[in-house]
Parts: structure tokens; C-alpha cells; sequence
């Protein structure tokens, strides 16, 4: 069990060095993220897009580019096209998203030609150090999957466990998370929450430890949920929280990210490498983090 972000992020720490190919390279927000990264040794960058512009802001930032490998690429699609084909090789371990629109980056990213398909759907992993939780605590999917069917959540569950094994998060105990713990015909996420559950239970799901419906408060509350009389191996212990729409999620993230006292990591999984695809408004605290979680599971 990790308590804050940077107890995980040790971890990688006597490890190679991961490439990371930044489309359309030439984004102040992005390049200084991937520059403390790179004096911080955990990720070798290769920028991809105009080459004039990026130069022109890694001297306003004081990123030294000499020992940088620069793709001029001066139309963003063709940039992206570049980048992702550098992960698709294996010439690079992560895709991060530059001055470019993610609808753009993910059409390349889906391209059947050259593209990072794997066969997974792709879905979004946030991993959040909260004061006053006594652990990191994993939500998923508040940015790529709108109204997620039972089918499409199991997927994004596994996307999320998956990742959370293979960083080092073991046998994570999920949350399924509905308005209240009880299973009401009324309210469709109770009902996936359920199914989930008993598939879980069968073993239809592994690598993980599984309860739902459960309401925000019983997931992460023993409290609450002795209050409520739930016994349950996740309520109050939960390592991860299956939103059901992207709505939830994505007010749950953002509440989060502005109220409280938090750290955060976000990647996409789901493609043949981890894609960092942070926004404007992420904090640039959240933009290293992120790339440091791309680096950990990559």
C-alpha cells in the first residue's frame, strides 16, 4: 500500500530511462512538464513538430536542447502521425499529448495503419494522494467513455487493475460506485454494480477484490459504512472507484482537483503504451506526475 505519490514513483527510480515522443512539440505547458522530467532522469524526450517554435520556447523555459532529438514536423497531423509511429515501433514507451487537440492525438492514436490499437477500448486512470485518505486512491473513467455499458465497464476495470498490478498496487479492492449501496432496478448503476460484483466473486474478474453498488461515502469511509451496517472487504479500504458516466467522474475529478488538498496522476490506457493527455487546466504539479505514472508503467 503507497500513501502519497512520491513513495510509488521511487519504484522507477533504478530503472532505464523511458522515451517519450511529445506531438506537435511545440506547447510551453508540455515542454516544461517533460523538461523537469528529463533533468529529473526519468525520461529521455523526443520532441515532434515545429522545430523553429519549439526552439524558441525551450530558450523562454531554459530547456537545453542539445542533447534532444527534435522531429520537425511543422502540420500538426502529420506531428502526430510521426509520434505515434515512434511508440508503434517501440522507438518510444509513452505518447504525450502536445499543442494539439485530443480529438486530433486520438485519431492518430486509433489509426488501423499506424495507430496504438490494441484491442482494449481506451479509458482514462487518474491515481489521487488525498489528505485525510490513508492511501492513493485510483478513479476511473472520467474523461474518454461517456455512458459506459456493463460490458465497456468490466473493460475499463480491467484497463485500471491491470495497470495498478503492474505499477505495483496489488490485488487492488474496487469500488463500484452508485448513489447508495443498495441494488435498486431504478437505478442502472446499481444493477452493473452488482453483476460486476458477483462476475467478480466467480472469478470472472481477477487481480482485484471487488464490491458494489456502493455509495462515495461507505467506499471511502469505514465509518460510514459500520454506520450503515455494509460488511465488505472494500468499504473504506477502496484502492480504485468505477464511476458510472463520465459525468460523476468527471465532477468527482474536478471537485477534487479545485477543493481539496491533493497531488495527481492521470495516463490513458488502454493502447499499446500508456498516453499522457493532460489538459491546460491540470496543475503543472499534475502534468510531471503524470508523465512519471506514463514512465512507471511503460
Amino acid at each position: 500500500m503507497f500513501s502519497n505519490l512520491n513513495e510509488l514513483f521511487k519504484k522507477d527510480k533504478q530503472s532505464n530511462k523511458k522515451k517519450l515522443a511529445l506531438a506537435v512539440a511545440h506547447d510551453e505547458h508540455a515542454l516544461q512538464a517533460v523538461k523537469e522530467a528529463f533533468l529529473e532522469n526519468i525520461i529521455e524526450p523526443v520532441l515532434v513538430g515545429d522545430a523553429g517554435e519549439i526552439k524558441k520556447i525551450a530558450a523562454r523555459i531554459n530547456f537545453e536542447l542539445s542533447s534532444i532529438e527534435i522531429i520537425d514536423k511543422k502540420d500538426k497531423l502529420e506531428a502526430v502521425e510521426a509520434a505515434v509511429r515512434l511508440v508503434r515501433k517501440g522507438d518510444a514507451q509513452i505518447l504525450m499529448k502536445g499543442n494539439v487537440a485530443t480529438a486530433s492525438l486520438l485519431k492518430g492514436v486509433l489509426n488501423k495503419e499506424w495507430g496504438l490499437r490494441s484491442g482494449k477500448i481506451l479509458s482514462h486512470f487518474a491515481l489521487f494522494e488525498i489528505r485525510g485518505y490513508h492511501k492513493l486512491l485510483g478513479i476511473t473513467d472520467v474523461a474518454m467513455n461517456i455512458a459506459p455499458d456493463l460490458e465497456t465497464k468490466i473493460a475499463i476495470l480491467n484497463n485500471s487493475v491491470q495497470y495498478m498490478n503492474k505499477i505495483g498496487i496489488n490485488h487492488p479492492k474496487v469500488a463500484l460506485i452508485s448513489a447508495a449501496e443498495t441494488v435498486n432496478k431504478a437505478m442502472p448503476s446499481s444493477m452493473d454494480a452488482a453483476i460486476i460484483a458477483k462476475m467478480s466473486e466467480r472469478k470472472q474478474i481477477n487481480g482485484c477484490i471487488v464490491d458494489g453498488p456502493l455509495a462515495l461515502d461507505n467506499a471511502i469511509s469505514k465509518d460510514s459504512a459500520e454506520h450503515k451496517g455494509i460488511v465488505s472487504d472494500v468499504a473504506g479500504e477502496a484502492d480504485l472507484l468505477l464511476v458510472p458516466n463520465i459525468e460523476s467522474g468527471n465532477v468527482l475529478y474536478k471537485s477534487l482537483s479545485f477543493f481539496a488538498d491533493v497531488k495527481i496522476a492521470a495516463v490513458i490506457l488502454g493502447a499499446r503504451a500508456p498516453i499522457v493527455l493532460t489538459s491546460r487546466s491540470d496543475s503543472h504539479e499534475a502534468k510531471q506526475n503524470s508523465i512519471k505514472l506514463a514512465a512507471l508503467g511503460a
